[in-house]
């Protein structure tokens, strides 16, 4: 049973960092995707940033592109959200996510994710 496990959210004053940290486990990763994904309060889930395991290629939404860095660790499964830049509108409950890769496609919509954790809160003052 693949079982994520975030850390590293917190509270940050705007123009700061963070660093999201994702353990995984229970599974083998190289046909996977690895995603972080946001909700904010009233909104719905939205794509933040996904990373091949296998091959490290990395993607991002438009609104974080330049400012946040998805990257992982094979020796520890784990999977880093650094968060630069931080804006108030960042403000959102932080979920990791894994979907395997089909067709060689790495899905944007949170809807496509199999497993998830159970988020981590960023909260970004002004």
């Amino acid at each position: 049973q693949v079982q994520l496990v975030e850390s590293g959210g917190g509270l940050v004053q705007a123009g700061g960092s963070l660093r999201l940290s994702c353990a995984a486990s229970g599974g083998t990763f190289d046909s996977y995707a690895m995603g972080w994904h946001r909700q904010a309060p009233g909104k719905e889930r939205e794509f933040v940033a996904a990373i091949r395991w296998s091959a490290g290629s990395t993607y991002y939404a438009d609104s974080v592109k330049d400012r946040f860095t998805i990257s992982r660790e094979y020796a520890k499964n784990t999977v880093y959200l650094q968060m630069n830049s931080l804006e108030p509108e960042d403000t959102a409950v932080y979920y990791c996510a894994a979907d395997r890769v089909r067709y060689g496609l790495v899905n944007r919509n949170p809807r496509e994710y199999d497993y998830w954790g159970q988020g981590t809160q960023v909260t970004v003052s002004s």
